[in-house]
């Protein structure tokens, strides 16, 4: 049993790297795994479970990368776009959907913001607006809207230095 699923979710997660979701049908994942589609829902109820599947791999992977970046903002911030660029589709699922916290493994959510948070010397606002930053910058160029050949690195450069933590002087 587990090692179909396994199976369902690997197949589902090659169909997604290959060609995005709207390839990733139940009836398409079957195919791959050499089932009838019927068959999947004994071991997913729905398509959401498994992309709730994908998005837990995406978050591990992600966090992975940032985990193995050398400390510091831009190091972490060239790991997280390095891995965009390499898994645009699984990128895109982990990020662009509500996230379903109460679903996630857990620690998941937490261990992800880690090496960001780390970066911020603890500023969850610092950090969020890095995420922010970093996902902008990252759809930005997925979608194709900086000019060809622009090189990015300056604009990467600039941002992280703009989010780096200020000493707080207080009056």
């Amino acid at each position: 049993m587990v090692e179909r699923r396994e199976q369902i979710v690997a197949a589902a997660l090659e169909l997604l790297e290959a060609d995005g979701r709207e390839a990733m049908s139940m009836r398409s994942i079957a195919e791959r795994v050499g089932v009838r589609a019927p068959s999947l829902y004994k071991h997913f109820p729905d398509k959401a479970a498994v992309e709730l599947e994908l998005t837990v791999i995406g978050l591990t992977a992600m966090t992975e990368a940032l985990e193995a970046a050398e400390p510091g903002l831009l190091s972490c911030a060239r790991a997280y776009r390095n891995f965009a660029l390499a898994r645009p589709h699984l990128y895109r699922l982990t990020t662009t959907n509500p996230l379903p916290r109460s679903l996630l493994p857990e620690g998941l959510e937490d261990r992800a913001a880690g090496p960001i948070l780390r970066a911020m010397h603890g500023r969850a606002d610092l950090a969020r607006a890095v995420w922010a930053f970093a996902h902008g910058m990252v759809m930005l160029e997925l979608d194709g809207r900086f000019p060809p050949g622009a090189d990015l690195e300056p604009a990467w450069i600039a941002g992280c230095t703009t989010f780096q933590p200020r000493p707080v002087h207080r009056r």
